[in-house]
């Protein structure tokens, strides 16, 4: 990495599941001077961060506390804002308003007062059901029609930094479909690599949706799925970008369908695929994203030019290393 190195960096939702992913690879960097934040009032018992090297943790609240002293304001080089309620089924806007959108408004105001790098996680789902593109394009997001409330509250804060005139001054990385290491905790919201891995071990086969669209063969829906890795790194890249600013895709650019996806899993563990489609459920029909590509144009020519991991490579390495394994990254 080439950014300053005046002071501590700060990763909220830290204990979670990119949040871990770049707790890790700075660690790995050789940077054990951070300040990690997450939802909990100590990091007891928290099998992410538990084996990874930090200097101070804050439940998010106590961070903000922290930030309001004069002599801590200015210790930050880096935040990268990954905290937020991540739940697409979240019906609660008032929660999601304060949790997501106003947190983030708050953190984003103290860190350009500071003159700190503002690095915060916005997403692919505030592109809705796609009809508008996946086009990072700062001057069009007022296009975009988020289909949940999860969405709306991302959508909502890149909004207002580009109201305010501060977009130029912050990143806002749109993740696409991201798996890897150290997601258990998620539950519901866990990949399918994840949850794919769990059926095949348990039951011998994996389920996936049928299609109810005539242009998508049962399985063939598809999405942008990136690598926890591959996100990581470009998360970091930007940190030594200090006049880079706006939205930014983080994906691969290319759209794979579940099934290859599926079939990478009965590859990694040297078995046969053995795929049943079942039915579309009612409540995601007409909310159900058919494909999803990102496009990297902007990062790339913003100076970002490392590949992407093959999606069999990587699959194989999280099934491999990590889901057989039960380990944690940094154990």
């Amino acid at each position: 990495m080439n950014e300053r190195r005046s002071g501590m960096i700060a990763v909220t939702g830290a204990a979670g599941f990119i949040g871990s992913n770049i707790v890790w690879e700075l660690n790995r960097r050789g940077r054990r001077d951070l300040l990690v934040v997450d939802v909990h009032d100590s990091d007891a018992d928290n099998a992410n961060l538990a084996p990874l090297d930090y200097e101070l943790y804050l439940d998010k609240e106590a961070f903000l506390a922290w930030l309001d002293q004069p002599e801590n304001v200015g210790r930050l080089e880096t935040v990268y804002h990954l905290g937020a309620c991540s739940s697409t089924t979240e019906t609660d806007a008032d929660f999601l308003d304060r949790n997501n959108f106003g947190y983030t408004r708050n953190l984003c105001r103290a860190c350009l007062a500071a003159g700190t790098r503002f690095i915060n996680a916005s997403s692919a789902a505030t592109y809705g059901d796609g009809s508008q593109g996946y086009d990072d394009d700062d001057g069009a997001i007022q296009d975009l029609k988020p289909l949940n409330l999860y969405a709306k509250s991302k959508q909502d804060f890149d909004l207002w930094a580009r109201a305010e005139g501060v977009l130029d001054r912050i990143v806002c990385l749109k993740y696409f479909n991201v798996y890897g290491p150290n997601e258990w905790h998620k539950g519901d919201m866990r990949s399918m690599v994840c949850k794919g891995y769990e059926q095949v071990v348990a039951e011998g086969g994996v389920r996936l949706f049928k299609s109810d669209r005539p242009e998508f063969p049962d399985g063939g829906q598809q999405r942008d799925f990136i690598y926890v890795k591959n996100a990581v790194d470009i998360t970091l890249w930007f940190a030594g970008q200090p006049n880079l600013g706006g939205i930014f895709n983080v994906g691969t650019g290319q759209a794979n369908d579940w099934n290859r996806l599926m079939t990478a899993i009965f590859t990694a563990l040297g078995k046969d695929p053995r795929i049943e489609y079942v039915p579309m459920p009612e409540h995601l029909r007409g909310k159900y994203q058919y494909h999803t590509e990102a496009k990297m144009e902007k990062l790339r020519a913003a100076g970002y030019g490392r590949p992407f991991t093959v999606l069999e490579d990587a699959v194989a390495d999280y099934v491999q290393s990590f889901l057989a394994t039960g380990l944690h990254l940094g154990q």
